[in-house]
């Protein structure tokens, strides 16, 4: 009868130490897998560019043919250079005058016409996005009462459009949509029904793209539910 409670003892250390070793383990992989997975990422694409851009490089210009080392990065390095002179001599008349003279040439291809717009405009998109930023997140109730988005200040609005609805201040502002928070709605709001917020544009990005599963930080998490209680 006195060996029983040791049982129950030694099973239960072992369940705590399995217990343990699970979380220990689950904490680490949440640590370790996005750094691997992005270190993979970036190392494939970075293998993939120099695939694509060394074989177009000449043998007289090209490290490969002196060394018979493959320096990784490499062809990034190209890519930039040349990418970056492209566009130097884009932005000068004959430059200009080149760019429309060959983009002529491809409307006139029914197939490749299609093609090269539809990857222009999503790389523009992409570039303009990217030079540009939001002043700052922000709260709308949409699309009715009640209902709250999460939304990005763009401007303030004036001229015709305060004339025309009447009110003495409104605010552009853009509400981008879950996943994909390039495509959205231009939005022109009265200031008083705009809600700023404290989380950076940043997490507020996170928490679209998230579909609210990503949360920012406390501080910014309580300006949402006063806000949302204010009205």
């Amino acid at each position: 009868m006195s060996k029983k409670p040791k049982k129950k003892v030694k099973v239960k250390k072992q369940s705590r130490f399995l217990a343990s070793f699970r979380n220990n383990f689950l904490t680490g992989l949440a640590v370790v897998l996005p750094v691997a997975v992005t270190i993979w990422a970036v190392w494939s694409f970075v293998g993939f560019v120099d695939a694509s851009v060394l074989p177009f490089v000449p043998a007289k210009y090209n490290p490969l043919t002196y060394f018979n080392i493959n320096v990784r990065g490499l062809g990034v390095v190209v890519f930039l250079i040349f990418t970056t002179i492209i566009g130097a001599l884009t932005k000068g008349l004959f430059g200009r005058s080149l760019m429309r003279t060959a983009e002529g040439f491809v409307d006139r291809m029914p197939v490749v016409r299609s093609l090269y717009n539809g990857i222009k405009q999503i790389i523009e998109t992409v570039v303009s996005q990217s030079n540009s930023s939001f002043d700052k997140a922000c709260l709308v109730e949409y699309p009715r009462k009640g209902i709250w988005a999460v939304a990005f200040i763009s401007t303030k609005s004036s001229g015709e459009l305060l004339t025309k609805t009447g009110h003495e201040a409104m605010t552009s502002i853009f509400l981008p949509t879950t996943p994909n928070p390039t495509s959205g709605f231009l939005l022109f709001v009265p200031t008083k029904d705009v809600i700023e917020l404290d989380m950076s544009v940043e997490e507020a990005a996170k928490l679209v793209i998230s579909a609210g599963l990503v949360m920012p930080d406390k501080k910014a998490a309580k300006t949402i539910t006063k806000a949302s209680q204010t009205k």
